[in-house]
């Protein structure tokens, strides 16, 4: 056994009306200015920040695209703002760590779905077509409050995919080297399926499955990236695919064996698409995809996820 682990330096306020902190812990990080990234769930965060809401963005895109940043790049320079507020997905929470890492502003993450990224130092963004993605220690938020309140309303179809997103995340570190991670992963792993094993729209199951997207960010920010989120990325930056559709539909075919079938049938169950042919994807275009990844077998999963067929 050999490892390297060096805990993330992010601060998380977990429970349930835990947006009310929003200001409190913008004021502990210095901020007096705050440009608020928010569609929807935005306005209670707003009324939480009372005067220290500068401005606020709503054009967050999927697989936060250069030239949405830039844009919002340009208000947060025009209203002087020092800190981030996002709230939302995975797309509020990439445009905040793009602009976090850009100019150099503390950032806050409310999510609302249970993409997991919000606690990684990992950051995809997309030009010309293509999906980029790095990794540094400046991109990682400085605070998540994960307030359960604000997911009561997601709709089913939504939090499925993100569930099964945020498994993704556990999936890949699973049987990893570092003893904490693996056990992490593995809590995280049962606790998705357990909370979509009944009725996902509960409070419990809901809280079950944000603490469980927690753990799993929390493990994909300590492991590399494996051939599952090499694929996810490029068929959403280039393909332009839905984000965690994407991953519902790659996650049974690059998952171990004793998990696809349990996820396969979770999926199924909620009618989720399991196959890259229901999200729209070209049978034509899997080489080109496969050519993007420049992996060994990605032909051969994508081909498998776009039949649905099993592993070979």
């Amino acid at each position: 056994m050999s490892f390297t682990f060096e805990p993330a330096r992010t601060r998380v306020v977990f429970g349930r009306g835990t947006a009310a902190s929003v200001r409190a812990e913008v004021e502990r990080l210095g901020g007096t200015r705050v440009l608020l990234i928010a569609r929807h769930g935005g306005d209670k965060v707003a009324a939480e920040l009372g005067p220290l809401l500068a401005t606020r963005f709503t054009g967050a895109a999927m697989h936060t695209p250069v030239e949405v940043t830039e844009r919002a790049l340009a208000l947060l320079r025009e209203h002087s703002a020092d800190c981030v507020v996002s709230v939302g997905g995975g797309s509020s929470t990439g445009l905040s760590k793009a602009l976090s890492v850009r100019a150099g502003v503390p950032q806050i993450i409310l999510p609302t779905t249970y993409a997991g990224s919000e606690v990684t130092p990992v950051l995809g963004e997309t030009a010309s077509g293509l999906k980029k993605t790095r990794r540094d220690a400046a991109i990682q938020p400085d605070t998540v409050i994960y307030d359960v309140d604000l997911t009561l309303d997601l709709p089913l179809d939504v939090t499925v995919t993100s569930a099964l997103n945020a498994l993704a995340h556990a999936v890949t570190a699973r049987g990893n080297e570092n003893p904490l991670i693996d056990a992490i992963a593995t809590k995280a792993i049962e606790g998705v399926l357990h909370a979509l094993s009944g009725n996902p729209s509960t409070v419990d199951a809901r809280t079950e499955l944000l603490y469980s997207a927690w753990l799993a960010g929390t493990c994909l920010a300590s492991v590399p990236m494996g051939l599952h989120h090499k694929l996810a990325h490029v068929l959403g930056g280039s393909f332009g695919l839905p984000h965690a559709a994407t991953h519902t539909a790659l996650l049974s075919h690059t998952a171990p064996a004793d998990l696809a079938k349990r996820i396969h049938d979770t999926a199924t169950r909620f009618g989720a698409a399991t196959s890259l042919r229901e999200l729209g994807m070209a049978e034509s275009d899997l080489s080109r995809a496969a050519e993007i990844a420049e992996h060994p077998d990605a032909l051969r999963v994508l081909t498998n996820a776009w039949r649905d067929a099993p592993s070979d």
